[in-house]
């Protein structure tokens, strides 16, 4: 059949189609932002307009331990993994060693692999190391902040490496041998060529892992200790005690923090989008 012969949809088919997807996508979050509004008890049934759950939130002083907590974590895993990460990525795109097909394989298992596997091994790991070091130094380590970091590192910088090389993969290489080409060393290609170029990669991965370390739940409550819960353990502890409606203004709070991430990626992307074209239409006008 000749392609002049085939049917089209109608545009308003097309639209309603999209409608009902969004629908789909976003009906539960508007309705978890309207309920947290809602006086009722009752979560799910419309009490009259308050602000009553979000007064109380902010006056729980172990709410505002679990934010410290789980921000202090976000910030120092993500900086950590996004180093670790961008480095990996530049080795496994640039460079070629000995044993590279396996270390490729082996970076992205977090992403593979559940997380439930992933908590397990962790929590093995923390195990084991503690008793060997306990055995032979005498110290006393236990679960905590420390714990969660690196368990949040290890999961983060696969995440990170599959951000920054897509970038690099669509750079230009010749480039980076320009400025070798103009007596560069490899640091200041580098810093001078190749970071400018790979940083909306950089912070793309950065903010994917701040994400993913905010709202980890699974690996965290495995390897957390005491005094080092964080938020999405603990509004998994409300859950388990019964739904109220203090896990209305919780999840949105958290919705709130993560649609902000959001727009300031999406606003950096298209700064730097214009920043290049007209950096283009420059370098073009010069010439």
């Amino acid at each position: 059949m000749s392609q002049s012969h085939q049917r089209r949809l109608p545009v308003w088919a097309l639209r309603a189609n999209g409608g009902v997807v969004l629908l789909f996508l976003y009906a539960p979050i508007i309705l978890l932002v309207i309920f947290s509004f809602s006086a009722s008890r009752i979560p799910g049934q419309w009490g009259g307009f308050t602000t009553e759950w979000y007064t109380t939130l902010f006056d729980d002083s172990r709410l505002q331990r679990t934010i410290s907590v789980s921000v202090r974590v976000a910030l120092v895993s993500t900086l950590i993994a996004t180093v670790l990460g961008t480095m990996a990525a530049l080795a496994l795109e640039r460079f070629t060693f000995r044993g590279r097909r396996v270390f490729d394989a082996l970076l992205y298992l977090p992403i593979i692999i559940p997380d439930v596997t992933m908590a397990v091994m962790m929590l093995m790991f923390f195990s084991q190391s503690f008793n060997v070091v306990d055995a032979v130094f005498g110290l006393g380590l236990s679960k905590g902040f420390g714990t969660i970091v690196v368990s949040h590192v290890a999961f983060n910088i696969a995440f990170v490496s599959v951000v920054v090389r897509a970038r690099i993969a669509g750079m230009n290489a010749t480039l980076e041998q320009a400025a070798s080409d103009l007596y560069a060393s490899r640091w200041q290609a580098f810093r001078y060529v190749t970071l400018p170029l790979i940083a909306p990669g950089v912070f793309g991965g950065a903010l994917l892992a701040l994400t993913l370390s905010l709202d980890d739940v699974v690996v965290t409550q495995f390897v957390a200790g005491p005094g080092s819960t964080t938020l999405p353990v603990y509004v998994f502890s409300l859950i388990r005690k019964g739904v109220t409606p203090t896990i209305n203004s919780v999840s949105v709070i958290m919705l709130v923090a993560s649609l902000i991430l959001v727009a300031g990626s999406v606003a950096l992307q298209r700064a730097n989008a214009s920043r290049g074209r007209q950096q283009l239409q420059t370098s073009g006008g010069t010439s």
